[in-house]
């Protein structure tokens, strides 16, 4: 990923550096675990303790004779350790070492990911309370629909958030796994006690069966959950650019002292921070579908899937974890308009009121039907320049025959509207029987 979209913590994790830090460390427990069942001398540990050491620029200059990046890693090892080198690796295959160091940086990611999730979680939650009461207008298919308030659109970007932690929770379960089952994952030149020591010390599980490789449906997994969660960012992005629209503005993005909106037009302010998010989404979705190519591979194992994994695993997790981090800066710091969304949601004279008159006709006894004819009648006289729809449904002949000039003030309060908003933030911010909300991670 391109610096402009990283940021330290998750780059950090996808060095070269990082990735045989990791190396080091499995070995140095199979190691250990090889030691404690008699095949290796205790003498290759402390070898190993003293002098084992990885330079990234001797490794890559072997990996350009090798054409193995592992096996560069091992000799550059051997170089440092000297002889008790040979009980280093001992049984093991390059796929034991790279999919558990693979695995251990996915969970790593995830982590990061989580902690991302949890701060925008407590923006959403915040400005959803804040504006629990805040009227706005609904919208279907972009036209006005009924009042609503625009703390229930927050709460839904919140609820939505909450369930994307939860798919994360269980897609870095089921990818933090350790498998050190040597060529073909039989066990035959490795004891399965030794993956099971290596999978303690490394906080993994370990995998029931392997073909040499972790199988990759665990990775789709994990990959589809993060476009899933990129979906949502995009939703609630795209929400925000429409919302600040000139003609609607009822919100607007943070708008930075010194910050220009247009090399031409002085007085642009557009929304640049949302925008960028639909373009990030974009991306992140489109590294699921390479993710699911990925689980079919030949027999026990080939290496299509690796060249994938080098671009698709980091270029996924920094971009979401710098989407993420977007996306809460302009939940916390975005501008609310509550004068202009009233102001919109009195701009229809009333209409977006039809629903209520047409249920209220119902229930007074008016067949469905002609109920509906009548105010569709008036609502489109209206819409076209012929009355106030209010005054057009009193003076309609059958509409007054069931409902009283003091039963249309009622349902054209905008009030009644959000008599029931407490009890769906309760719904949502209450006790989640079954759920996983604020449990850790294994």
């Amino acid at each position: 990923m391109i610096p402009r979209y990283a940021r330290e913590e998750m780059s950090a994790l996808w060095t070269d550096s990082a990735r045989f830090r990791l190396w080091l460390e499995i070995e140095r427990h199979v190691l250990d675990a090889m030691i404690s069942r008699g095949l290796a001398p205790k003498s290759a540990a402390k070898a190993f303790a003293a002098r084992a050491r990885f330079d990234e620029a001797r490794i890559a200059e072997i990996e350009k004779e090798t054409r193995h990046d592992v096996l560069a890693f091992l000799t550059n090892l051997a170089e440092t350790i000297g002889e008790e080198a040979r009980f280093v690796h001992q049984g093991l295959t390059s796929s034991d070492i790279l999919d558990t160091g693979f695995n251990l940086q996915l969970r790593r990611a995830a982590d990061i990911l989580l902690a991302d999730l949890d701060a925008l979680l407590s923006a959403l939650k915040a400005r959803a309370l804040e504006h629990k009461r805040t009227l706005c207008v609904g919208r279907s298919h972009g036209i006005h629909a009924e009042p609503t308030s625009f703390g229930l659109k927050l709460l839904q970007a919140f609820a939505e958030f909450r369930r994307a932690r939860d798919r994360l929770i269980m897609a870095r379960r089921e990818v933090s796994v350790c498998a050190l089952s040597g060529p073909v994952g039989t066990f035959a030149s490795v004891p399965p006690e030794v993956e099971a020591y290596v999978a303690e010390k490394m906080g993994l599980a370990v995998e029931p069966i392997s073909s040499q490789i972790v199988p990759r449906d665990r990775h789709a997994m994990f990959f589809a959950v993060l476009g899933v969660i990129a979906a949502s960012v995009e939703r609630l992005a795209v929400e925000v650019r429409h919302l600040q629209r000139s003609e609607i503005l009822e919100v607007s993005e943070p708008f930075e002292e010194g910050q220009k909106g247009s090399s031409a037009m002085p007085h642009k302010r557009n929304p640049i921070l949302s925008e960028n998010l639909t373009g990030l989404a974009r991306l992140i979705r489109g590294y699921v579908s390479p993710a699911l190519e990925n689980v079919a591979l030949w027999h026990e194992r080939d290496i299509s899937h690796s060249s994938v994994e080098r671009v698709v695993a980091p270029d996924a997790t920094i971009a979401l974890d710098f989407a993420l981090h977007r996306l809460r800066g302009i939940v916390e710091g975005m501008r609310i308009y509550p004068d202009r969304m009233l102001a919109n949601l009195e701009s229809s004279g009333g209409l977006i009121y039809s629903h209520g008159v047409l249920v209220s006709l119902v229930r007074a006894g008016l067949s469905r039907e002609e109920a509906y004819g009548r105010v569709q009648s008036c609502a489109l006289e209206a819409l076209e320049g012929g009355g106030d729809f209010r005054v057009l449904l009193g003076e309609d002949s059958v509409v007054a025959d069931f409902l009283s000039g003091e039963d249309l003030d009622r349902l054209f309060d905008v009030g009644g509207y959000l008599g029931h908003v407490d009890e769906i933030f309760a719904r949502v911010l209450g006790s989640r029987k079954g759920g996983s909300r604020g449990a850790s991670p294994p």
